[in-house]
């Protein structure tokens, strides 16, 4: 969310409301943490003050944010270090005076993505109007399902080639590797290892830690619902969402079954599963989703 006082950064630049909830680290390096979690808070500051004010000298910083000159560069050659702020020559306007023009500092493209923007709230809106335009009730989550189906077809285009490209047994994991370079940080692991079942396993989960449009999905689940389509689609099977950010819980989870002609790489090769196994799947499917979704917020 945005903080118009303060606006928290991404890209290890927290913001003050982040720093108050900070607990006392009761060891010996605690002095040490406080001072770099000062000093993380002080750049907050100086980049928080360029965007404000635009490009800005040493001076002019140090003037608006109380501090010496020589501190406020200190600052600003970490946040060039980190490509969030950019020097450049100062133009001058009218007749030059002697000596070197003094540099200015501005946010980088990427500076300026570190800040929290209001695009939650953008997209939000744009989904109530869709549904709005369309008529409402059932019409209108129809035409929200058509926007966020369109949505992920794009994402599908992407991934296509990658998890087409892999083996069967290591699709999964391809389809994790390519949401994880979309910032899903996604993984993948045993599913009857989570379920602490002992037979063969029956499946994979595939766990996304991060969700860039959780704060959406909250009031349009269609979102959620898109884009499990397009892991079965990927994937050649059915896959069951266990548990999503959106709706309280920790992680973002898909349970994918496990093709009878398709081994886990866990599974010794050409060794075709049992007909209890097969049997069981379903069963397995729902111990699994009664242990990832133990305590989870109610919908």
């Amino acid at each position: 969310m945005t903080n118009s006082t303060g606006g928290p950064l991404r890209h290890g630049l927290p913001g003050p409301d982040e720093l108050r909830n900070n607990e006392v680290v009761k060891n010996v390096g605690a002095s040490q943490e406080e001072q770099a979690t000062g000093e993380r808070s002080t750049r907050n500051r100086v980049a928080r003050s360029i965007l404000d004010h635009g490009a800005s000298t040493t001076a002019d910083l140090a003037e608006r944010l109380g501090l010496t000159q020589a501190a406020v560069r200190r600052h600003l050659d970490h946040l060039v270090a980190e490509n969030i702020v950019e020097p450049r020559e100062q133009r001058v306007y009218g007749a030059r005076t002697r000596g070197r023009p003094a540099k200015v500092f501005s946010l980088t493209d990427s500076g300026r993505d570190a800040f929290d923007q209001a695009y939650d709230q953008i997209a939000a809106d744009a989904l109530r109007w869709i549904a709005k335009s369309a008529g409402g009730g059932e019409k209108g989550d129809a035409a929200v399902t058509a926007f966020a189906r369109a949505r992920v077809a794009a994402q599908a285009d992407r991934y296509r080639a990658t998890v087409e490209a892999a083996e069967p047994a290591l699709r999964t994991q391809a389809l994790a590797k390519a949401l994880s370079e979309d910032g899903y940080a996604a993984t993948t692991r045993s599913a009857s290892a989570v379920a602490g079942q002992t037979r063969e396993p029956a499946g994979e989960q595939l766990c996304q830690h991060h969700c860039p449009v959780a704060h959406i999905a909250e009031e349009f689940p269609q979102l959620c619902e898109a884009e499990a389509e397009v892991f079965s689609h990927l994937l050649g099977t059915h896959v069951q969402r266990l548990a999503t950010i959106a709706h309280g819980d920790g992680v973002c989870t898909t349970y994918i079954p496990q093709h009878p002609h398709h081994p886990q790489p866990s599974t010794a090769p050409n060794t075709a599963p049992s007909t209890a196994s097969t049997a069981n799947t379903a069963n397995t499917a729902v111990d699994i989703a009664s242990a990832s979704t133990a305590g989870r917020n109610p919908a």
